[in-house]
């Protein structure tokens, strides 16, 4: 059997996340029942019942990629290919534009998947830090460190997975910058666009700033969706053609209901509302969670996230992240994500973008286990 890097986050999550009373594992809002998305669009349920139940566009509906066009300035559908959630946008992705061998840059803590994609595919991995004691704002002088004259691709997270830290223009010019000297790709993972927890200007992506950036997006984190399990890439027509022959590969399709469904929510009219949504769910999370953490005084720190449903909290505690994550799952039926999983000991990354009875009665278990440990 050959070499391989597991995707540790997710084996774990896909070990546990069933079986807890209380899932702050997932990095989305709390998701939308069937019923609440076809009350947004009147009409909707009996257009779904007239359905073929057969193979939709390969490469997404004509509705449904006209309508994420609309999100990334200068796109036409033909930018657009519908993937079956944003992790096969991304390993598709990478597998058009690397070969074994080529570099990439790659931005840290990040949704690790691009990383093990890279070491699993024999890829030359540079990597650049957010700093914590800048506020998770970018070490620039690593970054330009990093890339050089081989440098194929530039990957990065924005808002970014797992601090919540959203770029601001003068870091996306740089990497730009950065990326225009090599002639590097830049792909950019941009599931929480429009998450907001204090803006109500949706951060830029990158595509549509740079002539070789992929943006990558998904229904799972900011509209409430994830078990649509489609996600899409936006990208130059020539490459995009050029994914769209990976993905017949892979996937081959989204479904036919998760296409029809993806159009309503992302609709002109329904996409505000869920947009919306989703900041209501993190306003009124975070607070109840920023309370929390104060209640334990020295023993978490936090950074604030700009966007998204999740928090990365450093803890003063003397026990392993991954340690104190297996003993929450087991001894109190709660499971989040332990700072192991980016590389960070001593870090967690809790979801709080939750109904607030479940938010609150899941702090309390973890409560216990703190108090346990001090």
């Amino acid at each position: 059997m050959t070499a391989f890097q597991p995707f540790e986050m997710e084996r774990m999550m896909s070990k546990y996340e069933q079986g807890v009373e209380y899932n702050l594992s997932e990095s989305g809002v709390h998701p939308l029942l069937l019923r609440e998305l076809l009350d947004e669009q009147p009409g909707s349920l009996e257009k779904l019942l007239d359905t073929d139940i057969n193979y939709p566009h390969v490469n997404g509906i004509p509705e449904l990629r006209q309508n994420i066009a609309r999100l990334y300035p200068g796109a036409a559908p033909e930018n657009v290919l519908v993937t079956v959630g944003a992790i096969e946008a991304n390993y598709i992705s990478i597998r058009t534009l690397l070969s074994p061998g080529d570099e990439c840059v790659i931005m840290l803590p990040n949704y690790m998947q691009i990383w093990g994609i890279a070491k699993n595919h024999n890829l030359k991995i540079k990597t650049f830090q957010l700093q914590e004691k800048e506020g998770w704002g970018m070490n620039v002088a690593e970054l330009e460190d990093a890339v050089t004259s081989e440098t194929k691709l530039i990957a990065v997270c924005n808002p970014n997975n797992p601090t919540g830290h959203t770029l601001s223009e003068a870091e996306m010019d740089t990497i730009i910058a950065c990326a225009g000297r090599s002639g590097a790709w830049i792909l950019s993972d941009e599931v929480y666009r429009g998450a907001d927890r204090v803006s109500e200007e949706e951060n830029a992506s990158f595509y549509g700033r740079y002539d070789k950036a992929i943006a990558v997006g998904s229904m799972s984190k900011a509209y409430g969706l994830p078990g649509l399990r489609l996600g899409w890439t936006v990208a130059p027509e020539e490459t995009t053609n050029e994914i769209w022959a990976r993905h017949e590969y892979t996937t081959l399709s989204a479904t036919m209901l998760s296409n029809k469904l993806a159009a309503i929510a992302l609709s002109p009219e329904v996409r505000p509302r869920l947009i919306q949504r989703a900041r209501d769910y993190i306003r009124r999370g975070f607070p109840i969670l920023k309370e929390w953490l104060d209640s334990h005084e020295n023993t978490f720190s936090l950074t604030p996230p700009d966007a998204s449903a999740i928090a990365f909290i450093r803890y003063n505690l003397d026990i392993n992240s991954t340690e104190f994550v297996n003993r929450l799952c087991k001894e109190k039926g709660v499971l989040i994500v332990p700072g192991d999983h980016f590389g960070m000991d001593h870090f967690l990354r809790i979801s709080f973008g939750l109904p607030k009875d479940y938010l609150v009665r899941a702090l309390d278990r973890i409560h216990e286990l703190v108090v346990e440990l001090t």
